[in-house]
């Protein structure tokens, strides 16, 4: 039987930030895919409604309460995933906030919270999956950029910050491990419907009407937009494919 490259049958994924928004689009992508699940997040009731979502999907899957600014709880989250389900072969780096000010008036300790959560943190993790993935000879490691990873932003300097390290970081990884066939990519999502982008709409004027105006799709991406680039980073079809970084933003990067 042909088994397509797509197919996830078998293996295991972390998803930080995995309980709603992008990470929830993602995780329930990989679920169809045939992965296990572990959804790693600081809310336990709303990690546990998100694997209770993907395991209707007929996955298997896991809740971990998890601040991934420890390196301790990282590391103990990897060590959970391979006694629930002997082994590791995704990370994807998603958990992320924003703390939106401008740089005079950006306090050092928001600053410093939003590098940790959304850059340090994918660090520490990538660093606590390496023995797993490196043990059984093979990993895909998929990191949450934005299109602050692109452009410049006057009102999240910390985000835009963190979002383009993450894509440093993720060159840095996929040089790195390139030899142990362990990839490492980052997508760049667009203007997504979330949470955080309904909470963006309502501190900045006119963003609604500004993303439409210049996203050809013309329409706010969905969380399940970025299942398909998800699934395809994650599977043996990329077994080629690392250090880059994709945007899903329904053209909203190739405007001038």
């Amino acid at each position: 039987m042909v088994t397509s490259p797509f197919d996830l049958t078998g293996k295991v994924a972390i998803i930080t930030g995995g309980n709603g928004g992008i990470g929830l689009g993602m995780a329930r992508g990989l679920a169809k895919a045939g992965a296990a699940i572990v959804i790693a997040g600081r809310s336990d009731a709303k990690s546990k409604a998100a694997v209770a979502e993907i395991e209707k999907l007929g996955a298997k899957a896991l809740a971990i309460v998890v601040d991934v600014t420890d390196k301790a709880a990282v590391e103990k989250m990897v060590a959970t995933t391979e006694t629930k389900f002997g082994r590791l072969d995704i990370l994807i780096n998603n958990a992320g906030i924003n703390i939106r000010n401008p740089v005079q008036t950006l306090a050092l300790d928001d600053w410093r919270s939003v590098i940790d959560t959304n850059l340090t943190s994918a660090f520490l993790c990538a660093q606590a999956a390496y023995p797993a993935m490196k043990k059984q000879g093979r990993g895909k490691i998929i990191n949450t950029g934005s299109m602050m990873s692109i452009f410049a932003t006057a009102y999240a300097p910390a985000y835009a910050a963190s979002k383009g390290g993450i894509v440093q970081l993720t060159k840095a990884l996929a040089a790195s491990w390139a030899t142990d066939n362990i990839q490492a990519n980052a997508i760049l999502p667009g203007w997504i419907d979330t949470d955080m982008t309904r909470k963006a709409r309502e501190q900045v004027d006119a963003l609604h009407d500004s993303v439409l105006a210049r996203t050809p799709a013309k329409r706010w991406g969905h969380i399940d937009d970025l299942a398909g680039t998800a699934v395809f980073l994650s599977s043996s079809a990329s077994d080629f494919v690392t250090g880059t970084a994709i945007p899903v933003d329904g053209g909203y990067s190739v405007q001038g």
